[in-house]
């Protein structure tokens, strides 16, 4: 994943953190629009987002029944630990606005099938002069209304800061 810095125009549209990056996900990020992705919460050096369920993300499972709900592909948590892995960053810079922020490495482990919403929150690690680290848990509520985590996974963020 790699990101544009926001723009002025954006800091018109939002006056927090969690708007602005609202802002620039819907605006700049079509794959992430089309997704559906949102930003729930931004705290200290951590963020919450969530993909929506959608058929449309499913594997095909030509066994399932008619009543079953299909597993959503392991790329759409991925693609969701990646991106609030990445943005987290900003929760604990000094100026969340002043650098561009592209993935050096991500790690995904899957724990079990996501039938129902992604919700991913990321905690930031350490980010320093120039990488950053942050770990991410995505749960799934189960159709009994159990939430799981599905997928944990970590990411390291090349961070270019403006001189």
């Amino acid at each position: 994943m790699t990101e544009e810095t926001p723009t002025t125009d954006a800091l018109d549209e939002a006056d927090d953190l969690e708007g602005m990056l609202q802002y620039v996900l819907d605006e700049n990020q079509e794959f992430l629009s089309w997704l559906g992705t949102t930003v729930d919460d931004v705290g200290d050096g951590t963020m919450t987002m969530s993909i929506p369920y959608d058929e449309k993300l499913t594997n095909t499972r030509p066994t399932a029944s008619a009543d079953e709900q299909a597993d959503l592909h392991g790329g759409v948590a991925a693609t969701l630990i990646d991106t609030v892995g990445g943005l987290s960053l900003r929760t604990a810079m000094d100026d969340p606005f002043d650098a561009r922020i592209a993935t050096i490495n991500l790690n995904v482990n899957y724990l079990r099938p996501a039938t129902s919403d992604l919700v991913a929150t990321a905690d930031v690690i350490r980010v320093g002069g120039s990488v950053g680290v942050s770990e991410i848990t995505v749960e799934s509520t189960t159709p009994d209304g159990t939430t799981n985590p599905v997928a944990i996974g970590q990411g390291a963020y090349r961070v270019f800061r403006s001189e």
